[in-house]
């Protein structure tokens, strides 16, 4: 002990105390991490949506599927978002799922008329694994580079069938062209690859 202390008769914390906030720390960082949703999957939320879609309106057809937060490997994301279009209502109401339960639901103000999904579409990961062996992975290994976004949709980015439900990938990367990789959502094949 120097001689300040010894003067004014303090002390460092006791060995115990120092311990027991580190005990404290640890825990409040380890609850942290434990707090965090798990990333799903694109299909993962389907069925709660369509439940609460058809709860909306009968004749609700889901129409677009985007990721709402970061996505990370193998094609999962902590949230999704989905958007239905209703013909009798004229409508389309979009929701969020963030940890297996509706986080936001809200109308459109504008007019949404889309045709409907494919029914059978391959889930978000399936998708990147057919974009990653076209392109994709080279993208990120030689660029640094992140799969970004990813857009379920019919007939936006298809070459020759526009009835097409396709999933359209976005990779991205420090002062390069994004890579887009279009996927059929229903065959699993690389419909078209593209920088721009």
């Amino acid at each position: 002990m120097d001689e300040r202390h010894r003067q004014s008769g303090k002390r460092g914390p006791s060995p115990g105390l120092a311990s027991s906030l580190a005990l404290v720390v640890g825990l409040l960082v380890a609850s942290d991490a434990i707090a965090e949703p798990p990333a799903i999957g694109a299909r993962d939320g389907l069925e709660l949506v369509s439940a609460a879609a058809r709860a909306w309106s009968a004749d609700a057809a889901l129409v677009y599927v985007e990721n709402d937060e970061e996505l990370v490997p193998p094609g999962r994301s902590q949230r999704w978002g989905y958007l239905f279009f209703s013909p009798s209502l004229g409508r389309s109401r979009a929701w969020s799922v963030r940890d297996r339960r509706i986080s936001q639901a809200e109308n459109l103000d504008m007019k949404f008329e889309a045709p409907p999904l494919a029914p059978h579409w391959l889930d978000s990961e399936a998708a990147v694994a057919a974009a990653e062996k076209a392109g994709g992975e080279k993208f990120r290994t030689e660029h640094h580079g992140r799969l970004v976004s990813m857009l379920l949709m019919r007939g936006a980015f298809s070459e020759g069938d526009p009835d097409a439900t396709t999933w359209t990938l976005i990779y991205g990367a420090p002062g390069e062209p994004s890579l887009f990789v279009v996927v059929d959502a229903e065959s699993g094949k690389v419909q078209r690859t593209w920088r721009g």
